[in-house]
């Protein structure tokens, strides 16, 4: 089981280097109050340091009903370890990053899934990753006494 780990993260590896480009779709369920449905679109910059991998990103989300669009930036960091990849989020700096979740490998296919669900509050963020031949797909779930959205997010080398 450790060796079919070690085996998805170390291919996934070289592809979070090449990602330049992102696109995603946000979609608020039944259960919402924060409507957050829209699309977004955006570049990504891969820097590379030791065994992190940081996306520096930067686009335009449109909320679903409006025709403006709303400027974003993220810089997410992906931390290769031996048994899974982590991500954070340094929406507070690089000192201060938010875990989100650790990806290992889902013994039924393909995917990287994640271990536990990150607790926020009282919401639960879970995601799967899925690699393709040009970038991967990361799908996100978060549930809460408020939340109920799904974001896709295609991130592609060209």
């Amino acid at each position: 089981m450790r060796d079919a780990t070690l085996t998805a993260i170390i291919r996934l590896v070289p592809l979070l280097t090449t990602i330049q480009h992102l696109e995603f779709t946000s979609q608020s369920g039944p259960n919402s109050r924060c409507a957050w449905s829209g699309q977004g679109k955006g570049t990504v910059k891969a820097v590379i340091r030791g065994n992190t991998i940081r996306f520096h990103e930067r686009g335009h989300f449109i909320p679903e009903g409006h025709s403006r669009a709303v400027p974003f930036t993220n810089v997410y960091r992906w931390e290769v370890e031996p048994n899974c990849l982590r991500l954070f989020h340094e929406r507070r700096g690089a000192e201060h990053a938010v875990w989100l979740f650790d990806l290992i490998e889902d013994e039924a296919s393909s995917t990287l899934v994640s271990h536990d669900a990150h607790l926020c509050g009282d919401d639960r963020y879970s995601a799967r990753l899925t690699p393709l031949t040009n970038g991967f797909d990361l799908n996100w779930h978060i549930e809460g006494p408020r939340k109920d959205e799904a974001i896709h997010y295609r991130y592609r080398h060209t």
